[in-house]
């Protein structure tokens, strides 16, 4: 581990940002692959010196929010990625996969909103795109 005081996407090189956003994308893709809703990334390198992304998605219920999260922890772990931390597995409200240079964050629809994240860091970009899907919302209005 680093001790420089540098942000994080500043201490990156090249190669290690190409694999972050490699490994945001296969995140993304497994997160999608379990019908994940509203899923959006927003990017915190220029706004934050913890991590450079938030994947943020939703699930329509405990065990859809559990399946998201096993997908995405199983996708990263064939590709030998283990998460730093791992938080909310027992309660399924909220799942939190702390990967270092990204975290996924998957919440049951009313969690979600209570937490508001999105407005909470909306000084970040949302780089969804930039991963290979163009922003899905939910059809419901909340």
């Amino acid at each position: 581990m680093s001790t420089s005081s540098a942000p994080r996407s500043a201490r990156a090189s090249k190669k290690s940002k190409n694999d972050i956003e490699h490994r945001v994308r296969q995140a993304v893709a497994a997160a999608e692959g379990r019908q994940a809703a509203d899923l959006r990334v927003l990017g915190l390198g220029k706004v934050s010196d913890f991590t450079d992304y938030f994947v943020v998605c939703s699930g329509a219920s405990e065990r859809q929010v559990l399946a998201i999260a096993d997908a995405v922890e199983e996708t990263l772990r064939e590709a030998g990625v283990r998460p730093l931390h791992v938080e909310g597995r027992r309660g399924g409200n909220w799942v939190l996969l702390d990967y270092g240079a990204f975290v996924v964050h998957v919440f049951q629809e009313e969690t979600r909103r209570f937490y508001a994240l999105e407005r909470l860091w909306s000084d970040a970009p949302e780089v969804t795109s930039t991963f290979g899907k163009e922003m899905r919302r939910s059809s419901r209005q909340g």
